[in-house]
């Protein structure tokens, strides 16, 4: 920290989680343990303590980072009974959704221009509709053989007695077809309903979900999700009122995206003060293009063109190529076509996994791809310039750590989308 850099001794972090039904205590958990990790490889002071109120989950923390105490206060702004509400679908839902789901992103092109970008988050998104079809196919094949040759069973029996015709034959043959088709749908369905029950290691119905939640109305948000994003901003305008030295928004993965439009309404209305908190965004994995290219995502793409451009405001993108789950390196005011003249935002840098975990580390998370987009919240037995600890818990500001800090010279940043109409 040089002689020109503000110290943080105080600091609000809001913790925006992605498409996750999981409490929020998962969070808190999840930083604990690799604080203490971090902590002990970096050499540094780190303690949690959980804090408990009526209308947030949060801790708190005290550090003491390179000499320098700081306190710091974090919430998670929770939507995950949204989420949990959006997945309480049939099994018959879910492939309705598929169906959906597939059909917006190919008739309207996002899929091919996704494509263009990054092929891991695409083949992400496929992996569910791949799944749960070879799933439908499976039950369905197991539930013909069965059923079927149940039916020619039971048809047989009276040909043992040289019955081949009349009522008895006839008789008998609408009770095999009866059976047969009872029997077949009735392995679909038990076949169908075992394959969600394992849907904690197959995240087959969980991606799904995700996707078909982003792409219901076509790029726009659920009236339950603004009225939501709302509340989530008037608690981050009331921690720029606070006496802290820096307000931090957290938005991981599909959270990204729902940061973006919090932080533009807040600077929109003129929250916080001339001489108060300074407001910072730190978005990690994200996965903004999934929604920013739909035809209908118009505030979204105006709220990325506004804060592309706004002073007394830091924005820092981190991603990683490592992570399949996410645009890794894609700039997403460029990507999708919205960059405005006097564009300062955001950030786009690189958590080189490759380079910040050990060999033998990398070498056991690397097919772990639901755990690497996790891997920012995470210790790094390596690291390098991002240590989401130092810059959640640590005494430098989000502006001041990367300042004069170059972009990844291997972002992407032209223009990918079909759709970039703005919210008038």
């Amino acid at each position: 920290m040089d002689g020109q850099s503000k110290q943080v001794t105080r600091r609000r972090v809001f913790h925006i989680p992605g498409f996750d039904p999981m409490p929020p205590r998962r969070y808190r958990e999840l930083y604990r343990k690799e604080a203490a990790a971090q902590a002990a490889i970096s050499g540094y002071e780190i303690a949690v303590k959980a804090e408990t109120a009526e209308e947030t989950f949060g801790w708190s923390v005290a550090a003491r980072i390179d000499g320098q105490p700081v306190l710091s206060e974090i919430d998670v702004l929770v939507w995950s009974d949204i989420v949990r509400q959006s997945m309480a679908q049939s099994i018959a839902g879910t492939y309705w959704q598929l169906l959906l789901t597939t059909w917006i992103y190919l008739r309207t092109g996002t899929l091919r221009r996704l494509m263009w970008m990054r092929k891991g988050p695409v083949i992400a998104a496929l992996y569910p509709v791949f799944m749960l079809l070879v799933q439908l196919f499976a039950a369905l094949g197991v539930g013909a053989f069965v059923g079927g040759g149940l039916e020619r069973f039971l048809i047989s029996i009276p040909q043992w007695f040289g019955l081949t015709e009349g009522v008895v034959f006839a008789t008998v043959s609408w009770i095999a077809w009866a059976i047969g088709w009872a029997v077949f749908i009735g392995i679909v369905v038990v076949m169908l309903r075992w394959f969600k029950s394992k849907d904690h290691k197959l995240f087959a119905y969980y991606l799904m979900h995700d996707y078909a939640f982003s792409a219901q109305l076509i790029g726009e948000n659920p009236p339950e999700l603004e009225a939501r994003m709302t509340v989530f901003g008037a608690r981050i305008a009331k921690a720029l009122q606070d006496d802290v030295d820096e307000v931090l928004v957290v938005g991981h993965s599909s959270g990204a995206h729902l940061a973006v439009s919090v932080i533009a309404d807040l600077l929109r209305a003129g929250q916080g003060r001339e001489n108060g908190p300074k407001l910072a965004f730190l978005s990690l994995g994200q996965v903004v293009p999934m929604v920013s290219f739909l035809p209908r995502a118009r505030r979204l793409r105006s709220d990325l063109a506004y804060l592309a451009t706004q002073e007394n405001f830091t924005w820092v993108d981190v991603s990683a190529p490592g992570d399949g789950c996410c645009f890794a390196l894609c700039d997403p005011v460029a990507v999708t076509g919205v960059t405005p003249p006097g564009k300062r935002w955001p950030l786009v840098i690189s958590a080189a996994f490759s380079q910040t975990l050990s060999p033998q580390r990398w070498k056991a998370l690397r097919w772990r791809f639901f755990r690497l987009h996790f891997q920012y919240l995470c210790a790094f037995d390596q690291p390098n310039d991002y240590d989401y600890f130092q810059i959640t818990a640590g005494p430098v500001l989000l502006a001041d750590r990367y300042a004069g800090r170059k972009p990844s010279g291997s972002r992407i940043d032209i223009p990918v989308s079909k759709y970039t109409s703005l919210q008038l």
